[in-house]
């Protein structure tokens, strides 16, 4: 395991200063035990990559049912899903293969993965697959927020390749903005980072945490005795998972401020500077 550790999770990859949020945390504590498991079946690291996506487009799927249990499975199948993404790596790490169909593959899945959970938490509150309707739209013009945000961090190093620049280390200086009063603000997000609330495990943690109290309060009877319709009620009634709601609302302006930000800390940065 000492081995395997020492070729399969090196500091220049457990070291990685975005990527290896979660996975440095606590995941790769696992996921080596994974890598470990599956190295004597032979599958290759792109098989395993497929394995990954597959486990985490069943969690968008599992959330469109409505209930406490859909949002908690969907919160775990993520944690695994990301734990089989840290495997691929360390398998073609271990058999020192490199892959560019594997790296396109994945990213992919994370496109798919994380545009799918918003549209699957309105479908989860539009009552199910059966009664897609208005929050299944909001959930749908979150995901293209999504998308965007995502596409703007890879569109830097295409515009890299097409300049002909090497590729781009995931350099704390370079990434920081070139404005004095723009790395003092992005220094202060690091103590409400929002930023990351649309990342596959922030966004389910965040819907685990909220269904929770969301049954709390429906076990407590808050919910009684709350006039008028809309999107918080139904009828007379707080509508069920009044929380996860009002969550849902808040994301709009939340994904677009994300998308927004991540776009103009790329142009204040040194990113697209020619090294």
């Amino acid at each position: 395991m000492a081995q395997l550790r020492a070729v399969s999770q090196p500091d220049t990859v457990v070291g990685r200063r975005n990527s290896e949020h979660w996975a440095g945390m606590y995941l790769r504590k696992g996921s080596i035990y994974l890598t470990r498991a599956l190295l004597p079946t032979g599958i290759s690291a792109n098989a395993v990559t497929w394995m990954m996506i597959m486990v985490g487009v069943a969690a968008p799927l599992v959330l469109m049912i409505p209930g406490w249990w859909p949002v908690i499975t969907a919160a775990v199948l993520i944690q695994l899903h990301i734990l089989v993404d840290c495997s691929d790596g360390e398998i073609a790490r271990w058999r020192n293969q490199t892959s560019t169909s594997g790296v396109y593959i994945d990213r992919v899945g994370h496109y798919v993965v994380e545009a799918l959970l918003p549209i699957a938490l309105g479908i989860h509150l539009d009552g199910g697959p059966g009664s897609i309707g208005g929050w299944t739209t909001v959930g749908a013009l979150i995901a293209v927020v999504v998308l965007l945000k995502k596409s703007f961090g890879d569109l830097v190093h295409v515009a890299r390749s097409y300049s002909g620049w090497p590729k781009m280390a995931e350099d704390a200086d370079l990434a920081a903005p070139r404005s004095g009063g723009l790395r003092s603000l992005r220094g202060l997000l690091r103590f409400f980072p929002f930023f990351r609330a649309f990342g596959a495990i922030e966004f389910t943690l965040i819907l685990a945490v909220l269904a929770t109290v969301d049954a709390v309060l429906r076990l407590a009877g808050v919910e009684a005795e709350t006039p008028g319709g809309g999107w918080f009620s139904n009828g007379d009634q707080l509508a069920y998972e009044a929380v996860l709601r009002a969550w849902m609302l808040l994301a709009i302006p939340l994904s677009l401020a994300t998308a927004g930000g991540y776009l103009l800390s790329i142009l204040a940065s040194s990113r697209l500077r020619q090294p």
